[in-house]
């Protein structure tokens, strides 16, 4: 097995064992509070963490086999590092926690990041364009879409910036239009990157 195939193989077993930590603990606490199996699963489900890491387990566990192109890793990419880089600069410091749950963040939150960088590093490279960029973008916006939708229905939001119980319109599509627009910052570096790597 090459090193592409390596890394890909440990950021997989990686996220897929970090997700199966965080549910467990997610389940465990919310159920002892009283509330159901099921409540919990969808609050899990509620983190653009827990989808950002799906994907980079999903495509990771793809690129094993050379299964992805190159436009989902760029998207997949893009997200995992934007997840990694804004809870180091401003969420760390908010998040107090022990135990497995501090394992489980940090796996979530940096060691995901940090392996699926690597395992595109050593992907293959030279077919991205600089519009392909733009791709990026779909992650965020449907995430922001499915956070609205969910939290119409249940009056439970994950992040503040997309409650817009506590923002009013202009700041609730400010908020989107920043969040679309450092993805597509991201991914237009990765795309400088592929470029010079294919070089």
């Amino acid at each position: 097995m090459n090193l592409h195939r390596s890394i890909s193989l440990i950021t997989a077993a990686t996220a897929w064992v970090a997700l199966l930590v965080q549910l467990d603990l997610t389940i465990g606490q919310m159920t002892s509070q009283g509330a159901t199996t099921l409540t919990a699963v969808w609050r899990f489900l509620s983190y653009f963490t827990i989808w950002s890491n799906i994907a980079v387990a999903v495509v990771a566990t793809a690129m094993i086999f050379n299964g992805a192109s190159a436009i989902i890793r760029l998207a997949t990419v893009s997200t995992i590092a934007f997840v990694g880089i804004v809870f180091s600069v401003a969420l760390r410091s908010e998040w107090q926690t022990e135990g497995w749950q501090t394992v489980a963040n940090h796996l979530l939150h940096d060691v995901s990041p940090i392996l699926f960088v690597l395992a595109w590093f050593f992907s293959k490279h030279g077919s991205l364009r600089w519009q392909d960029a733009g791709w990026a973008i779909i992650s965020p916006l449907a995430y922001c879409i499915y956070a609205l939708i969910r939290g119409a229905n249940d009056g439970w939001y994950a992040y503040w910036f997309l409650n817009p119980t506590q923002l009013d319109l202009p700041r609730l599509i400010a908020s989107i239009a920043a969040l679309s627009v450092s993805f597509i910052i991201l991914a237009l570096v990765f795309v400088a990157i592929d470029k010079k790597l294919a070089r």
